[in-house]
């Protein structure tokens, strides 16, 4: 008889709890619980599962949520499930699910990856790295922070997994220059993928768990240039940190390194539109207050004008990181079916929230996010906590000491990319995990050491932004 395969198990376990859960009587749950809320807590352990256990592509996961609300809880769904009972709740407008998939936030990728795509297609990122690591010498060490500070400001802009595979692509040729025995090979291997998780905090598009966080920020809405401001700062600090810890742990015993790249910059036609294009959306991200666009419309400049000048052609669309936005829109769907539906706000009212101080609420959400991104995927992570966190403020009172909810959420979302401790951590973990220069062991020590490091530095930042209104201040 034949065993059946680890996916098909996987499947199994991960459909029999969401079931199980749509079969139950609605009586067994708590007072004034609705049809639509029993079905949306199958569909947010139907996500949890399908997203932990990855019997489907996790954007496989993130389309069968936004079809699975259209059918199951929306105001278009199928007709012999829905009711006319007080207690069936309140439907959510299909068009808004619908619209998940062209959220601002989608829009905000888009133009990022659009942005990363070009950059990549006329070599600007392989030409700035060779114009800028000659800079840093041939001192291990310093080389070593020199790959690092690059890595980490090409992944606030383009996707930390393309700037991890870049930048491993460079150090190849180092390896090989350092004896087998000397740990220089470890240190400079996993400094990228340290870097580059890093790096993505400095801003909103730098990792999906920060574009995330501002959709459930309505209360108190970032602007780009706004985030950047503490994002930067936050960045330089952890990754001076990383690059010290990596150094102390892993001692490089070369003298001297040297890096030969290409530093020749195009000076096509295209090229340069790519560098000005680049240049200037970076500008208007930054200076919003100035002209008045929000960043999700400078987003789309790069976009129109890449196809209306032939930057980028219907092939390099191909490049575009698709299955990540639509990873996001099921997260999005996912919130607010949460908030809709009124679920989320029910869930934070079984757990005595009132009886912690704020302190300890800011905390355990932080912690809650740093754990479960260290085993899954860091935007399935953000899709499932941060629209919980959110709901934190419209039903918990006394967070004003930690800034409130949208303070919670930023700090948890920051949280959430610093997981990093395992191979399946971050896409950038398992590209330089794939080498065989590391271990597993390597990047839990790094790992563990970041992320405890991190989170108090976040905590820091939080107090900071909160004193000083930061936030607040247009």
């Amino acid at each position: 008889m034949r065993k059946p395969d680890s996916k098909s198990v996987r499947l199994v376990l991960a459909l029999i709890i969401p079931m199980l859960i749509l079969s139950l009587p609605l009586s067994i749950f708590p007072d004034a619980f609705t049809v639509v809320q029993q079905r949306v807590v199958a569909l947010f352990l139907f996500a949890a599962l399908f997203w932990i256990l990855e019997p489907v592509p996790i954007y496989a996961t993130s389309m069968l949520i936004i079809v699975l609300e259209l059918l199951l809880i929306s105001d278009s769904s199928l007709m012999w499930l829905r009711s006319d009972a007080i207690n069936y709740g309140r439907e959510i407008s299909h068009r808004e699910i619908m619209a998940t998939l062209a959220s601002p936030v989608i829009m905000l990728f888009l133009g990022g990856f659009f942005l990363a795509v070009a950059a990549t297609k006329y070599r600007l990122d392989t030409s700035v790295a060779g114009v800028l690591l000659p800079r840093f010498g041939r001192n291990p060490k310093i080389v070593l922070l020199g790959l690092m500070s690059i890595t980490a400001f090409f992944s606030m802009f383009m996707s930390n997994t393309a700037t991890t595979a870049m930048m491993l692509s460079i150090l190849v040729p180092v390896l090989g220059a350092f004896g087998t025995e000397d740990k220089a090979r470890v240190a400079y291997v996993i400094g990228i993928p340290v870097a580059a998780n890093i790096g993505g905090m400095g801003t909103p598009i730098g990792t999906p768990p920060n574009a995330i966080a501002l959709k459930f920020m309505v209360d108190l809405p970032i602007a780009f240039g706004k985030w950047m401001a503490f994002g930067i700062p936050l960045v330089l600090v952890l990754l001076l940190i990383a690059w010290f810890s990596i150094t102390q742990l892993w001692t490089i015993q070369a003298k001297s390194v040297e890096l030969s790249m290409p530093s020749s910059v195009s000076k096509s036609p295209k090229a340069l539109i790519v560098y000005i294009t680049f240049v200037l959306t970076i500008l208007l991200w930054i200076t919003d207050f100035l002209h008045g666009m929000n960043s999700y419309v400078v987003a789309l400049l790069p976009v129109g004008i890449f196809l209306a000048t032939g930057v980028l052609n219907k092939e390099d669309l191909k490049l575009i990181s698709w299955d990540v936005l639509w990873l996001v829109s099921g997260g999005i769907a996912l919130g607010l079916a949460l908030e809709q539906s009124g679920l989320a706000v029910t869930i934070i009212d079984q757990i005595p929230f009132e009886d912690f101080p704020a302190s300890v609420v800011l905390v355990c959400a932080c912690l809650v996010g740093l754990l479960m991104a260290n085993f899954m995927s860091n935007t399935a992570t953000a899709n499932l906590v941060l629209p919980l966190v959110a709901a934190l403020g419209t039903s918990v009172s006394g967070l004003g000491e930690v800034g409130g909810s949208a303070h919670i959420i930023l700090a948890t979302s920051l949280s959430i990319s610093l997981a990093m401790s395992l191979p399946i951590s971050t896409p950038p973990n398992a590209l330089a995990h794939a080498t065989g220069v590391i271990q597993t062991r390597d990047l839990i020590k790094i790992g563990l050491l970041m992320g405890f490091i991190g989170l108090l530095l976040i905590l820091m930042l939080n107090w900071i932004l909160v004193s000083t209104q930061f936030l607040q201040h247009s």
